[in-house]
């Protein structure tokens, strides 16, 4: 339930940034520095000196904080969001290698349907709208962000092992805002509305979502975190079409068919197989008492 909730305020950061008159930098700088102050005030085990592996950790979570904001400028929400979410094809390599996670064969078959589904994103680009100038360059900004997502998810899991992981999204949102502020310039030009979008996107859409995350990270594994949170492309470009009038590609609405898919017959298979049911009015039957 935590990953689906951080899905949820994950799902809002397309439409919150394009309501943003501010570049995709401007956005970037000024969310991590709301971000990392709101995440301090809310964790308290947060406010310490991040170890070496935190900020390992953060420098991912920088990346694909950085990326998604730029190429939400750039292209759709539904395409920045659904390229992103590639992340769960380079967790199939890294799990096993870094964190030792056993990959199933359901999960191959799921990962070949996901291939193929936000394969089509590439197979006509789509023409530049208001919201979306640059549909290519984006696209290929939200690839590297969904690179920089895998090793974050796969960084957070390996931390929460040791039970490290909340203040690598400080170290993150940090480096983000180091990386990005230089080019916020005067703050007198951001506007009520953009500080309104910005709060959002700090306190809630990161803040309280990595708060979530990062608490459900310790109990779950990684590949199965990143499934759960499938649910927000799913919902990223509903709100990007109700608050701005975006409308996706035919392309993207039929990667996110396929994607849609085969997440639901891959959770149903995980359910089936961890929870098998035994013939009503039959009960399981007790070892003798030896003692």
């Amino acid at each position: 339930m935590a990953i689906l909730a951080t899905a949820v305020l994950f799902s809002t950061g397309g439409a919150a940034i394009k309501a943003t008159h501010l570049t995709g930098a401007q956005v970037s700088g000024l969310r991590s520095v709301i971000a990392a102050l709101a995440f301090l005030a809310l964790v308290p085990t947060a406010r310490r000196v991040p170890s070496w592996r935190e900020w390992l950790v953060g420098g991912s979570y920088a990346g694909a904080l950085v990326f998604y904001a730029l190429a939400n400028k750039l292209t759709t929400a539904a395409n920045t969001i659904f390229l992103q979410s590639t992340a769960p094809l380079y967790i199939l390599f890294l799990g096993p290698w870094l964190l030792r996670e056993r990959i199933e064969r359901r999960d191959l078959v799921f990962l070949g349907a996901a291939a193929a589904g936000l394969s089509l994103f590439f197979l006509d680009v789509d023409a530049p709208q208001a919201t979306a100038p640059d549909p290519l360059l984006g696209n290929l900004l939200a690839l590297a962000s969904g690179v920089c997502w895998a090793l974050t998810l796969v960084g957070l899991r390996w931390l929460g092992s040791r039970g490290q992981n909340v203040s690598a999204v400080v170290a993150g949102n940090v480096v983000a805002s180091v990386l990005c502020l230089p080019f916020v310039g005067s703050l007198a030009a951001v506007g009520a509305p953009d500080w309104i979008a910005l709060l959002w996107l700090g306190v809630f859409q990161v803040a309280v979502a990595y708060v979530l995350l990062t608490r459900a990270l310790r109990r779950i594994p990684a590949f199965e975190a990143s499934i759960l949170l499938l649910l927000e492309p799913l919902l990223n470009p509903i709100w990007a079409w109700i608050l701005h009038g975006e409308v996706p590609g035919s392309w993207a609405l039929a990667g996110g068919g396929i994607l849609l898919g085969a997440t639901i017959v891959h959770d149903r298979v995980v359910e089936r197989r961890a929870r098998p049911l035994e013939p009503e009015g039959t009960t399981t039957p007790r070892a003798p008492d030896r003692s």
